[in-house]
C-alpha cells in the first residue's frame, strides 16, 4: 500500500521507466516473467512507495487493448486474484472460510473486468460455482486449460 505518493508526478513515466530499468519493453512483459504473481506484489516490486496495483492494472489493461488481448488479461488478471486469495489452489471443502476467500476472489476479479468482458466474466464465475475446479486446482497463467474453456480468446 502507498501513502498516496503514487499518484504524484508522472506516474505512467515512472511506471514504464521502472519496467524499462528491469530489462523489459513493456508492462505485459514483465508481468508476464511473473505468472501468478498477485498486481500489488508487482507493483511493491516496480515501486513500494509511488507505484500501486490499481496503476499495473490499469497499465497492463491498456496494453492488452493495444495487442487485442483483453480476454487473456481477464484471465490473467483472475489468476493474480486466486493467487493471492487461494495460494493453495481451489479449497477441498466448501467451509464458511473457504466460501468467502472464492468469493473476494471472484469478486475482486468482476471489479476489475473491463466492462466489455462483465458479462462473459459473469458466465464464468456462474460454471466456477455450479462445477467448481478440482481441489488444488491452482492457475499458473491466462493460458489454463480450465480458464480458456471459461473464457476463450475470442475479442469482444
Amino acid at each position: 500500500m502507498t501513502d498516496g505518493r503514487s499518484w504524484q508526478g508522472n506516474w505512467k513515466a515512472r511506471l514504464y521507466e521502472r519496467v524499462r530499468e528491469r530489462g523489459y519493453d513493456s508492462l505485459t512483459a514483465f508481468a508476464e516473467a511473473r505468472p501468478a504473481v498477485p498486481l500489488n506484489q508487482l507493483a511493491a516490486e516496480l515501486g513500494k512507495d509511488d507505484i500501486a496495483g490499481v496503476q499495473v492494472l490499469g497499465g497492463l489493461h491498456a496494453e492488452a487493448e493495444q495487442r487485442k488481448q483483453v480476454t487473456r488479461f481477464v484471465r490473467d488478471v483472475l489468476v493474480r486474484e486466486l493467487s493471492e486469495s487461494l495460494p493453495n489452489g481451489w479449497p477441498a471443502v466448501m467451509d464458511d472460510e473457504s466460501r468467502f476467500q472464492v468469493a473476494k476472489a471472484l469478486g475482486c476479479w468482476s471489479a476489475d473486468t473491463p466492462d466489455t468482458h462483465k458479462e462473459r466474466v459473469k458466465q464464468a464465475r456462474a460454471a466456477l460455482r455450479a462445477t467448481p475446479p478440482p481441489p488444488g486446482w491452482r492457475p499458473l497463467g491466462p493460458d489454463d486449460e480450465l480458464l480458456r474453456t471459461l473464457l476463450p480468446d475470442e475479442e469482444v
